[in-house]
C-alpha cells in the first residue's frame, strides 16, 4: 500500500509572522496528520525555521520549495541541500513555474534530484504538460520524457524516497483541474510506464504519485478515488488553514 501525501505549496507567500499565525491554525483545525496520510508544510526558504518550531514533534513534515545542486560554494543567492537538511523532509523539484520562469530543464532537475538524495532530501519532482501541448496531444509524450529526464541515473532503492507530482500546467492556479480520470490515465500511462521501463514494475507500483492543478475541498476526493494517485501537491488551497485540512481529511477519508 502506497501511503497517500499531502503537501501544501506555499509558492511566495506568508511572511514569519503569517507562517506561525497558520501552521498553528492547521494544527489546531486537524490536531495530528492522519495515521493513513502523510501531511507535508512547504512555506518559503525564510520561514523554514519558524515553521519546524511551531510543528515540534507533531507528525507533519516540512518541505523546501527548491534547492541548488552544489552542496556550498559562490552562488549567490542559492540554498543548498546541505542547509536544507538540518530543516526539512521534502524539497519540490522541477515545480512548472521555476521551469518557465528561471530555465529548468529536464537535465537541471535531474542534477537536483540527484544532490537532494544524496544530503538525506526525499525530492517531490513536478512533471506537467503545457496547455499547447495537451490541446496538441502530446502529454504522454512530454509528461513521459520529463520523468525520464528527471529520475536518469536513480537506482530502484533511491527510488524509495522519491515522490512525483503530475501537475498539468494548464490547470495550475487557473481553476481548471484535470479529470480524476484524466490524470490517473496520465500517471498511469506516461509516470509508471517508464518507472517500469526504468526500474522495474515494482518499483512502478511503490512509487508514489501527487496531484497537483487547482486542488479543492471539492474535487480532492475525485481524484484520490482513482487507483494510480496518491496525493496532492496542494497550492492556493494551502494558504487557507480551513481548505488545507478538510483537503487532507477526505483524502484520509478516501484512502482508508
Amino acid at each position: 500500500m502506497r501511503t497517500p501525501i499531502i503537501a501544501g505549496n506555499w509558492k511566495m507567500n506568508k511572511t514569519v509572522a503569517e507562517t506561525l499565525e497558520l501552521v498553528r491554525e492547521i494544527k489546531q483545525l486537524l490536531g495530528e496528520a492522519p495515521e493513513n496520510v502523510e501531511v507535508v508544510l512547504c512555506p518559503p526558504f525564510t520561514s523554514l525555521w519558524v515553521a519546524k518550531n511551531a510543528l515540534g514533534r507533531s507528525k507533519f513534515s516540512l518541505g523546501a520549495q527548491n534547492l541548488h545542486h552544489e552542496p556550498k560554494g559562490a552562488f549567490t543567492g542559492e540554498v543548498s541541500p546541505v542547509m536544507l537538511a538540518e530543516l526539512a523532509t521534502y524539497v519540490i523539484i522541477g515545480h512548472s513555474e521555476r521551469r518557465q520562469y528561471f530555465g529548468e530543464t529536464d537535465e537541471s532537475v535531474n542534477r537536483k534530484v540527484k544532490a537532494a538524495l544524496a544530503h538525506g532530501l526525499k525530492p517531490i519532482v513536478c512533471v506537467g504538460e503545457r496547455l499547447e501541448e495537451y490541446e496538441a496531444g502530446k502529454t504522454n509524450e512530454v509528461v513521459g520524457r520529463q520523468a525520464r529526464g528527471g529520475l536518469a541515473g536513480l537506482t530502484p532503492e533511491q527510488m524509495a524516497n522519491v515522490v512525483i507530482a503530475y501537475e498539468p500546467v494548464w490547470a495550475i492556479g487557473t481553476g481548471k483541474a484535470a479529470t480524476g480520470a484524466g490524470a490517473n490515465a496520465v500517471v498511469k500511462q506516461a509516470i509508471r510506464g517508464p518507472l517500469a521501463e526504468m526500474f522495474g514494475e515494482a518499483t512502478a507500483q511503490a512509487t508514489r504519485v501527487q496531484y497537483g492543478g487547482s486542488v479543492t475541498p471539492a474535487n480532492i476526493a475525485e481524484f484520490m478515488a482513482q487507483p494510480d494517485l496518491d496525493g496532492a501537491l496542494v497550492g492556493g488551497a494551502s494558504l487557507k488553514a480551513a481548505d488545507f485540512v478538510e483537503i487532507v481529511r477526505q483524502t484520509a477519508k478516501v484512502k482508508a
